[in-house]
Parts: C-alpha cells; sequence; structure tokens
C-alpha cells in the first residue's frame, strides 16, 4: 500500500526525472564524445609517440602528486580530524580554497613566488629549481591542486576510526606514534587510497593552471587543447578518448582494490567524501 501511495507521490516522478535528466546530461556528451572518432583515428592517436609521452607525462605528474599529498597530508589530515583548537574552520577554508580560485591563477600565482623577483623564487633558483617549463613546475601545479581532495578524504576517513581503540591503546603503554601506524593507518587505509585516486584524478584533468606553467613538455590536457585549436575536433577527440579509456581503466582497477574486502580494512566503518 505504501509503494502504491509512493508511485502516486508527485515528489517520486520529479525525483526520477530529475535523476533522468542529470544522468543524461552528464553521459550524453560523453558518449557522443566516445562514438565519434573512427577506430582508424583511434588507433592512429595510440601509435602516436606525441600523445602517449603527453599521457605518459599527465599519469607521472598526477602519481607524484599524489605521493607527496600522502606524505605531507596524512599527518595534517590526522591532525584535523582529531584536535579542537582556535582558528581550525579557518585552516580548513584555506584547505578548501583551490578548489574553489579559478586555475588560471594558481598559476600566476606560482609563478609569483617562484620567480626571480621573489626571494623565494631567488632561493630556489640558487639551488638549481626550476618550475617554468619543467616538469617540476607541473607536480607543483598538480599537487597544489589535488591535495584538498585527499586531505578531506582522509580526514573522514580518520574520523570514522572510534578514538576509544587509540585511547585503549595509549593506555596499555603504546607511544602516540606506534597507535598511528597500529591502530588508526590500518584501520583508515582506504580512506587513504580513495584519496590518492581523488588526487591523481584531479591532477590529471588539471588544464588552467599547468598551461600557465609549463605549456611545454606537454601534458595530454594542454595537447588536447592544442591540437583542438589548431585542427578541431576530428584530430582533438581521438585523444580525448584515448585518455579517458586510459584512466578508466586505471581508476576502476584502483577502485576494485580499495573496496576489496580484507583483513587490513576489517571493521572499518564506511565513509563518505564528497568531490
Amino acid at each position: 500500500m505504501r509503494r502504491i501511495r509512493q508511485y502516486r507521490d508527485p515528489l517520486f516522478w520529479i525525483s526520477l526525472f530529475s535523476c533522468a535528466a542529470v544522468s543524461a546530461f552528464i553521459l550524453l556528451p560523453l558518449l557522443q564524445m566516445l562514438c565519434e572518432p573512427t577506430w582508424q583515428g583511434l588507433c592512429e592517436a595510440m601509435a602516436d609517440k606525441t600523445v602517449r609521452r603527453a599521457i605518459g607525462l599527465s599519469l607521472y605528474s598526477a602519481g607524484w602528486a599524489a605521493l607527496i599529498s600522502f606524505v605531507i597530508g596524512t599527518p595534517f589530515a590526522y591532525l584535523l580530524a582529531r584536535k579542537s583548537f582556535s582558528g581550525k574552520r579557518i585552516i580548513e577554508g584555506i584547505v578548501d580554497l583551490p578548489i574553489m580560485i579559478p586555475h588560471p591563477i594558481i598559476g600566476i600565482a606560482i609563478l609569483g613566488l617562484t620567480g626571480s623577483e621573489h626571494w623565494i623564487g631567488r632561493l630556489i633558483q640558487e639551488a638549481g629549481i626550476r618550475i617554468m617549463g619543467t616538469v617540476t613546475g607541473i607536480i607543483v601545479v598538480l599537487t597544489f591542486v589535488g591535495l584538498p581532495f585527499y586531505i578531506n578524504t582522509v580526514k573522514n576517513g580518520f574520523e570514522a576510526v572510534p578514538v576509544r581503540l587509540e585511547n585503549v591503546s595509549r593506555s596499555m603503554g603504546a607511544s602516540f606514534t606506534g597507535t598511528f601506524f597500529r591502530i588508526t593507518f590500518p584501520l583508515a587505509w582506504r580512506s587513504m587510497l580513495v584519496g590518492l585516486i581523488l588526487c591523481a584524478a584531479r591532477a590529471i584533468s588539471e588544464f588552467g593552471a599547468v598551461i600557465i606553467v609549463a605549456y611545454h613538455p606537454m601534458v595530454a590536457p594542454v595537447l588536447i587543447y592544442e591540437r583542438f585549436t589548431a585542427y578541431g575536433l576530428e584530430y582533438s577527440q581521438p585523444v580525448a578518448v584515448v585518455l579517458i579509456l586510459v584512466c578508466l581503466v586505471l581508476f576502476v582497477a584502483l577502485r576494485i582494490v580499495s573496496t576489496a574486502k580484507g583483513p587490513a580494512g576489517a571493521g572499518m566503518s564506511k565513509t563518505k567524501f564528497s568531490a
């Protein structure tokens, strides 16, 4: 009887229509792009050394960005998850800033900080590190835009781990560090893996900040943009499809690993995250 009433409720049909509309809005352009290139065009794109090099650089740079985020973001996320302090909301807002700022501004800001006119830039150059037009610069930019996704996801994962388990460990004589690596880390590692996936996914898709800092060497989004502006859809779509397929295979594999049942993740609460 309740189901019959639910089907007659206007909100049910509005929700159903919204679901169909949103799904179509997302899927139709992507399906159109996937179906548009010919098989010959896709084969030529995959055989093109420039395309393979750009996609490889995107994956390489995104991997480094995710690794850096893991190293510096994990203890920071733990601090935000476990401690309450004055100004915490401000710090959390600062973490989210790269999500909201237009990304060409990020590229300009990074160049301004690392240029020869800034004392930090002079120190970096004296150390032999170049940012503009280098892979190092690309990794810096991708870390900047991907780090908030990692920190927010891992913070939620740490919050899902019961504090009482850490308290029991500390009461039995374990150190703070020992408790983290023996209790907290094993229970929150899936959220870290999901955070790495989100960080890398965001990094691979970055265009606006990268094109400011390093047009060359070309990552895949910059190559797609160049081919579109120079030759149009016919030459840019196959490269875009190849990048989508590579990313799809990579992230489906990582998702399978992150959701697989195992002793390391036993007892962990399910963590919701947004990006």
